[in-house]
């Protein structure tokens, strides 16, 4: 589940407002972006959901990665979502380095989610709270270990542990960090 839902976010995450490009529309499926630095592993979800996603050809790429995403959060505990499906396949990934940094700190999350993709720092708490599921992997992202306790559930651990402050076996990213740093997010 944690994989899913980080593809379902590395697939919306790279939307810019101003371009109008990026953003889910399925553009996942090509070697193009699954090869930029910040989805190293995405590969392992493509190919676990490829056979599913062949049985059901009426649902585009864009939609069945999203719908992963909502499926993850859900049977993780997390809470309904509602999914709308009718996004459309692009022909053509968007440009790397959309995705936020984890080796940065605020300016640099508002640089992403509030001038590239429109969002507000209450967003970005909120998107930054899907942390609670999964861990990171050393040889992906240079980081490594989970976030909570339990990275299968979907609950609200990441922020009792960001809050608790740092413990042993448990990871807070600079960007993680952040959150508690700028008094803005808090």
């Amino acid at each position: 589940a944690p994989l899913m839902l980080r593809l379902a976010w590395h697939s919306a995450g790279t939307y810019d407002v101003c371009s109008k490009t990026g953003g889910p529309f399925g553009t996942m499926r090509f070697k193009t972006e699954q090869s930029h630095g910040a989805n190293n592993g995405i590969d392992i979800a493509l190919r676990i959901l490829e056979p599913i996603r062949e049985q059901f050809p009426i649902l585009s790429y864009a939609d069945f990665y999203q719908l992963a995403g909502v499926v993850a959060v859900e049977v993780t505990g997390g809470p309904d979502v509602p999914f709308h499906p009718g996004r459309e396949d692009k022909p053509e990934p968007p440009v790397e380095g959309r995705l936020p940094d984890a080796t940065k700190g605020s300016d640099h999350l508002r640089d992403v989610f509030v001038k590239q993709m429109g969002l507000s720092d209450q967003d970005i708490v909120a998107l930054s709270g899907g942390h609670t599921l999964g861990r990171c992997h050393k040889e992906r992202s240079g980081f490594e270990g989970p976030w909570t306790a339990n990275p299968l559930i979907f609950d609200n651990s990441y922020f009792k542990e960001l809050l608790g402050g740092e413990k042993e076996g448990l990871l807070q990213l600079p960007s993680d960090k952040a959150l508690l740093s700028d008094p803005a997010f808090r």
